[in-house]
């Protein structure tokens, strides 16, 4: 899942800046997450690091009877210098433009590549599907880092990016197999 809603959403890049914390409408949205995941048989609870994906994930752990886990690998993607800055400022940013025009090829300054966001998170899919527990879990992140999950599992480069959504508190689904994760739902978004 991606964590919900936050006050600067739409307005600021936030990645790895702390004190990021879920508004009033987000405190919501995590409890219609924890609602509907609520009976499904989730033994266990998985969060990123950052404040708004672990608040979103204690409804749901409560929920299911778990506890949260803190998982380093769904953490949000670091983009270094840009960590903090409003959109409207990043927008003059060519960095900001060619970053976004090819996610494959180029990283923020001073930060992260989603290619390294990709491939720590299919080495903690990988890790998942040899658990003995075949449980569902439920595991809270971030839209890029989801986008980059997806796009590993489905085959796309990643500058296809922003050819599907992943909304604030939706499901994103996989179910891991034998022969490899396969994709069952895509940006579900709760609704009470």
């Amino acid at each position: 899942m991606r964590h919900a809603a936050h006050g600067a959403l739409g307005h600021r890049l936030c990645g790895r800046q702390p004190g990021v914390r879920l508004s009033d409408q987000g405190r919501a949205e995590a409890q219609a997450l924890a609602r509907r995941l609520a009976g499904l048989g989730v033994t266990r609870v998985l969060a990123s690091p950052m404040e708004r994906a672990r608040e979103t994930a204690e409804p749901i752990a409560e929920a299911c009877g778990a506890a949260v886990e803190t998982e380093p690998a769904l953490n949000e993607i670091d983009f270094g210098e840009w960590t903090g800055a409003a959109f409207e400022a990043l927008d003059a940013d060519p960095r900001w433009r060619a970053w976004n025009a090819d996610r494959g090829r180029t990283r923020p300054p001073g930060g992260e590549a989603m290619t390294q966001a990709q491939a720590r998170m299919a080495a903690w899919l990988a890790r998942c599907a040899t658990d003995e527990d075949e449980a569902p879990l439920a595991a809270v992140s971030h839209a890029d880092v989801i986008r980059a999950a997806v796009a590993h599992v489905l085959g796309l480069p990643l500058h296809f990016y922003d050819r599907f959504d992943i909304a604030p508190a939706s499901i994103t689904t996989l179910e891991l197999t034998d022969a490899g994760p396969r994709l069952l739902r895509l940006n579900e978004v709760v609704h009470d």
